[in-house]
């Protein structure tokens, strides 16, 4: 399948025309149609170009072509990793987007990351809930939906800005300035943007998993993350307790996804398998094998077992045979059989690998810390069978950054025969070791971790799961402290609304972010002369400049 690449202009990618097309276009409607009279071909080119995106599955078809145009460029150029922030709200999406764009110009290689542990914790109508599937299943699509919906309003309120400064050049005669300004429109780049969605282990079997793909499909999402955890057993990642399926039961939901993408038009969708047998001990079931050596017998024969005769064995026992002998898998009192310790690193390879030859895109390995050679020496196996295999990484909080960059790093030295006296292994998060050289390299370490990674360990993207989780808490406790203490009303005004200005934070034109000057602009279209509009010289936030 041909991919289109990421450096054609967006409109080209959404198979948009240019400001004046589209102008010229509404006209000849217009012309057509003569009792439609009040409407202006301008008004009617410039609502449509700030809606490209018509439906959900435009965002998805649209977004997978950029993402597939960015796996090309990554094998190509092991620089060119892709990033994303997960978000909870389409609000947070759309101010990273928005922020994006102010700091760097263009949107390009950044992505949105929608978390199940944050749709739990944060979007759930039982109330927070700990990531194990607990939640509504369409709580998952909505959240889709809506922060599409936010990013589309972004452009709509770029786009509306840039049109307002286009009446204002041509009132003033400014044609040079006109003319600049419609290169813009020409060149604008959607806020819109890949999102890889969480599907957790499918909310039930392979035909829960399909018909919950459509609906998350349908909402925009151009990539499925799903992992092969018992679906009603499922955990957090970073939690114990974990217990995997046989790799038939996986590859039936990744089929069911393939078949969703295919069925709704998306044929370049993306689906991410994620493994999290480094951390899961346990299985619900033992595997279907008809012969030696088959997928089934080599998930098996990572289970701990005990040889048994007929004198040994007990009421009860569920025995296989394994090279000849009749072996007693550990069975526990819950009904879950236990794998071999040791066996995590061969069980993930195999699960990548597997994945990999049925349909997946993108792998996810779930890991206890984040080590770049533990993931890529299992990176190295895979790509002896699968050489272009590139993964999405999970830069969790549940890390200690901080921590196990320092303990690194101490290790580093004292394999190394450097003098680390000074330090004490046990205590390396306390403050007082901030300034020390070993801090020092911790901290460069971390800040190159995903350039290095990408390079070193095929990661294709990384992402942050929970972190604006911990921002909006972090940004809250700063705010209550100073406002509600001694600072008052100070503790806003200092600490964000005077930041806001300074910083250039859109934002802090609440009534514009909100759609206001959008919605003055439709009422002038609509109405006219007659329009009541909000933003007139009364308009408080006119004091924003």
């Amino acid at each position: 399948m041909n991919f289109q690449p990421r450096g054609l202009n967006d409109q080209a990618l959404q198979g948009s025309s240019s400001y004046q097309a589209e102008v010229e276009a509404a006209r000849a409607l217009l012309e057509a149609n003569p009792t439609w009279n009040g409407v202006t071909a301008e008004a009617v080119a410039r609502m449509r170009l700030q809606n490209r995106f018509r439906t959900g599955l435009d965002v998805a078809r649209y977004t997978a072509s950029v993402m597939r145009a960015d796996m090309a460029a990554y094998d190509e150029d092991s620089t060119k990793y892709t990033q994303s922030l997960g978000c909870w709200h389409g609000f947070i999406a759309q101010q990273k987007l928005i922020s994006i764009k102010k700091h760097f110009g263009r949107t390009d290689r950044r992505y949105l990351y929608l978390s199940g542990w944050m749709i739990a914790a944060l979007r759930s109508e039982f109330g927070p809930l700990p990531d194990q599937s607990m939640h509504e299943k369409t709580s998952v699509p909505a959240l889709i939906e809506e922060l599409y919906t936010f990013l589309r309003q972004a452009d709509s309120r770029e786009l509306n800005d840039l049109f307002r400064t286009l009446d204002a050049a041509r009132k003033a005669g400014d044609k040079a300035k006109e003319t600049e300004i419609i290169a813009k429109i020409d060149g604008f780049q959607t806020h819109v943007v890949p999102v890889i969605a969480d599907i957790d282990a499918g909310f039930g079997n392979a035909e829960a998993t399909y018909l919950l793909a459509k609906k998350m499909i349908e909402a925009g999402a151009c990539a499925l993350q799903i992992e092969n955890q018992v679906s009603d057993e499922k955990q957090c990642g970073h939690q114990d307790g974990k217990v995997t399926v046989p790799h038939d039961v996986f590859l039936a939901k990744i089929r069911a996804c393939r078949h969703a993408f295919l069925e709704l038009g998306v044929e370049d969708g993306i689906i991410v398998t994620r493994t999290d047998s480094l951390g899961a001990g346990l299985t619900q079931q033992i595997a279907f094998s008809s012969q030696p050596g088959d997928l089934g017998d080599q998930y098996n024969s990572f289970l701990d077992c005990e040889e048994v005769t007929p004198e040994t064995a007990r009421s009860g026992d569920v025995i296989i045979n394994q090279n000849g002998k009749m072996m007693r898998p550990k069975r526990l009192p819950s009904n879950l059989y236990q794998f071999r310790p040791g066996t995590g690193e061969d069980r993930c390879v195999l699960d990548c690998i597997t994945s990999l030859q049925n349909g997946a895109d993108l792998l996810w390995i779930e890991t206890e810390k984040p080590h770049i050679e533990q993931i890529a020496k299992m990176v190295d196996r895979i790509r002896k069978v699968i050489p272009n295999a590139k993964l999405a990484y999970n830069n969790s909080p549940s890390f200690n950054w901080t921590l196990n960059f320092r303990w690194q790093v101490y290790d580093a030295m004292k394999e190394a025969g450097q003098d680390v006296s000074k330090y004490n292994r046990a205590e390396l998060m306390k403050a007082e070791y901030d300034d020390t050289p070993l801090a020092k390299e911790a901290d460069e370490r971390i800040r190159t971790f995903q350039a290095d990674s990408a390079k070193r360990a095929g990661i294709f993207h990384h992402l942050i799961t929970l972190p604006t989780y911990h921002t909006a808490a972090l940004s809250t406790d700063n705010l209550a402290r100073e406002y509600f203490g001694e600072q008052g009303m100070l503790g806003y005004v200092k600490n964000v609304q005077r930041a806001e200005i300074r910083q250039g934070i859109a934002c802090v034109k609440h009534q514009n972010m909100a759609g206001s000057d959008i919605g003055d602009d439709h009422k002038e279209y609509f109405a006219g002369d007659k329009a009541l509009k909000a933003g007139g010289a009364h308009n408080t936030m006119n004091q924003f400049g």
